[in-house]
């Protein structure tokens, strides 16, 4: 048998230092008009620049983005120039890790089918090697399905090492998923004009970077304190302009109700902020986003905390199991279970697990702690067939597990409620959670779930606890019968149970004669109401 894995070391999660806040704009038709005019101008101008930053490929340099920005300055503005260049280069960026991702994907997989092809058809996989040898593949049929996927992905694999070799990026400006909608309108129940409109504005650019010095941080969209929203249109469009200066000033009133006071601030004291107007076609609506950068937070020693207790959670597809430890890693009070559901569209998502974290923040604070243990998951390779065989269900369960959304936002909402985020290994917690906490944790009125004692194993791992009990003591008759009375003694442990240490006396316990309480008082025993040390036992009358 193997040795186990040693857990990684716990850590704090540093938190977020991006924020952002979205309101609704109720623009009139003549403003939907004319930002509809500017944001179509934009977006042909930055997928121009992008097609261009594409053709130079990885050897990018300053100048060649200087020329970029020159070329787009005499159409728009300095600015505008700006943000767009600036915009094509992180979506550059963006589909250039996705091509190292894919090609890291691709080898995996190519690695792990032919392995599994030069095994024997229906071979095991071997434990007693000194490596876990692959199992082999059920049947012949499978087999040769296999050697043919094995084909595709070498070639998916050569074609994506050319376009790497070349500096080449597949990039769809407004999104694949939308650009192959257009041939399966009938399933979406969408009409070719809904779905233009929905095309057009996926592909506007409407963005501006936030400039500190400049009037209320940002000189392109500018919303002062009023909450009036005023435009810089391009110099091509300048036509359009019904303000000084070459400014649009739209009827619709800006009012952010989520972090305003703190966006009030920042504009006041003219720091940059950074706004985005984006149209939902399907909805018909128009919505301002406001980000800006602070300052980053200053990351907490680990001791500090958990100083008093953690909430450990354990995430699973439907629910988060969550309970509360205390600073000796002993559960207090009850477990709870905050679900959501996956199902449905990205927004029906994203609010479910929105919701959720909102109780599971709220819970926290009522508790007393100030920190959350969660595992370090990422399951980057976990649903391939290939890992876990025919088990579609299970493939299933685990792609459906929202790891890496559910821990961006439990670190950017936990950050507002001054709460930290402690990350802990994930290694064999569900296993030993379920073997030493679930029976003893399991009373008449409570009933403990797998999950309910994953989390205990979670909070315990992060409060720097051993996660497995100590056993029941063995029987006192002949504890070699049973063994040691640890589980978790190892190769050399230095607490366990030995043989008896050497006794300097007699058996019965009592001091060797001369040694006791009344050793300078030879006559002392013959007297009463003082004790005999030695004497001869003999039967009374």
């Amino acid at each position: 048998m193997g040795r186990l894995r040693t857990p990684a070391a716990s850590f704090v999660v540093p938190g977020s230092t991006g924020v952002s806040s979205r309101t609704r704009l109720r623009v009139t038709p003549a403003d939907a008009a004319v930002l509809t005019e500017v944001g179509v101008f934009l977006g042909a101008l930055a997928a121009k620049d992008l097609s261009e930053r594409a053709r130079q490929g990885p050897g990018r340099d300053a100048v060649g983005w200087a020329e970029r920005k020159r070329a787009l300055t005499g159409e728009t503005s300095a600015r505008w120039a700006g943000s767009i260049t600036r915009a094509t280069h992180d979506q550059w960026t963006l589909a250039r890790r996705g091509q190292a991702e894919e090609m890291a994907w691709l080898r995996g997989e190519i690695k792990r089918i032919g392995s599994r092809l030069a095994r024997p058809l229906g071979a095991k996989a071997d434990k007693r090697a000194g490596v876990w040898a692959v199992r082999g593949y059920a049947d012949r049929a499978e087999w040769h399905a296999k050697s043919r996927r094995l084909g595709v992905l070498r070639d998916r694999l050569a074609a994506l090492e050319k376009d790497w070799a070349d500096g080449r990026v597949r990039v769809v400006r407004g999104g694949k998923s939308l650009a192959r909608l257009r041939h399966h309108l009938d399933q979406a129940g969408l009409t070719p004009p809904a779905w233009s409109e929905r095309w057009r504005a996926a592909r506007m650019f409407l963005t501006a970077d936030g400039e500190s010095g400049k009037r209320c941080g940002n000189e392109t969209i500018r919303v002062d304190e009023a909450g009036q929203l005023s435009i810089r249109l391009p110099a091509a469009l300048s036509h359009l302009s019904n303000a000084p200066h070459g400014r649009y000033v739209l009827d619709a009133c800006v009012a952010f109700t989520h972090r305003a006071e703190e966006w009030r601030d920042r504009i006041s004291a003219h720091r940059a902020v950074a706004y985005r107007v984006h149209l939902d076609a399907s909805r018909g609506r128009w919505y301002l986003t406001a980000s800006w950068q602070r300052a980053a937070a200053p990351e907490l020693p680990l001791s500090v905390a958990v100083a008093r207790g953690v909430v450990a959670v354990d995430m699973n597809d439907d629910h988060l199991a969550a309970w509360r430890l205390d600073a000796q890693g002993n559960p207090v009070g009850e477990p709870r279970r905050f679900p959501y559901d996956m199902s449905g569209d990205a927004c029906h998502r994203d609010a479910q697990l929105r919701h959720a974290l909102t109780r599971l923040l709220h819970f926290t604070r009522r508790s007393g702690a100030a920190a959350i243990a969660v595992e370090d998951l990422h399951f980057k390779d976990g649903a391939s067939r290939e890992q876990h065989g025919a088990n579609r269900r299970f493939r299933r369960l685990v792609s459906r597990f929202p790891t890496a959304r559910l821990k961006a936002r439990l670190v950017s909402m936990a950050a507002e409620q001054d709460i930290a985020i402690v990350a802990v290994d994930p290694a064999y917690t569900s296993k030993w959670g379920a073997r030493y906490w679930q029976r003893p944790l399991t009373t008449a009125t409570r009933r403990t779930t797998r999950h309910d004692a994953a989390a205990v194993a979670i909070g315990r791992r992060a409060l720097g606890h051993p996660i497995r009990r100590r056993t029941a003591p063995p029987p006192h008759d002949r504890r070699d019968r049973a063994g040691h009375r640890t589980a978790q003694a190892g190769v050399d442990p230095g607490s366990r149970e030995g043989s008896r240490p050497r006794s300097f006396g007699p058996r019965t316990g009592s001091a060797w004669p001369g040694n006791g309480a009344n050793a300078g008082d030879q006559r002392a025993q013959d007297r009463s109401g003082h004790a005999v040390e030695q004497a001869p036992w003999s039967q009374g009358p």
